[in-house]
């Protein structure tokens, strides 16, 4: 039987969240307004190539140079889960089976190709947030999107859409593609001192890039990017 695992991020506030008399309630409303914040955000011009180009390794910066042609990439969803746990906002990760693919073993967002049967990257989102993780459509409440990101190993234009559940999920991963969820705490994101450097391997070679370390995790590559973005939209909401 797969064994799954569950990593939660905690963080001590200074402002009374944990203090016995605080009250819960005004919390929850406190995280709807941070959530209806960036749903405004989301409506106005984002920071797109230049956030991701932060978290970017050297193969994608020296690719820029030449350019893409995403007129044959395959198109596919990812979807950034808010939701409310222990005093802060929180988001899943997962970490992918060790196969052959090419993203075989790495920290991601929920997410997959877009089917036939989709109408939109949103519903192609939703849909394999459902299938990998076992989010469910009518908890989730969309937000809005991020700059889309092309991925040249795997040919994917992916679009990162944001959702907000109101209460913690109970994930139900997936055994034939999740190995282990992560519950990431988006607060701690936001202090840069989780942005670290290490040499990691790209296509055969070895090279320094840059990485959210989370718990222990290096998130990095296409994952680390549309993440930053979504930390400098926060930043400025």
């Amino acid at each position: 039987m797969e064994r799954f695992f569950i990593k939660n991020f905690k963080i001590t506030f200074s402002d009374g969240i944990n203090d016995p008399i605080f009250d819960t309630f005004a919390f929850m409303n406190q995280i709807e307004e941070i959530a209806t914040k960036i749903k405004n955000r989301l409506k106005r011009p984002l920071p797109g190539t230049s956030a991701h180009l932060k978290m970017a390794t050297k193969f994608r910066l020296n690719e820029l140079k030449s350019g893409y042609d995403v007129s044959k990439a395959k198109k596919s969803g990812v979807l950034i889960s808010l939701y409310p746990n222990n005093g802060s906002l929180f988001f899943l990760l997962i970490e992918r089976q060790k196969d052959r693919g090419i993203h075989s073993g790495q920290i991601s967002f929920p997410g997959g190709a877009m089917e036939k049967s989709d109408k939109d990257y949103f519903e192609t989102a939703i849909r394999e947030a459902n299938e990998e993780v076992g989010l469910k459509k009518e908890d989730i409440n969309i937000i809005g999107s991020l700059t889309e990101l092309y991925i040249p190993p795997s040919n994917f234009l992916v679009f990162p859409v944001v959702g907000y559940l109101n209460s913690k999920p109970i994930p139900v991963p997936d055994p034939n593609e999740v190995a282990g969820i992560i519950e990431a705490d988006l607060t701690k994101l936001l202090n840069s001192v989780n942005v670290k450097w290490k040499k990691i391997e790209v296509r055969g070679h070895k090279i320094k890039a840059p990485y959210f370390d989370i718990n222990g995790y290096t998130v990095w590559g296409a994952t680390a990017m549309i993440l930053n973005e979504l930390i400098e939209i926060i930043k400025s909401s």
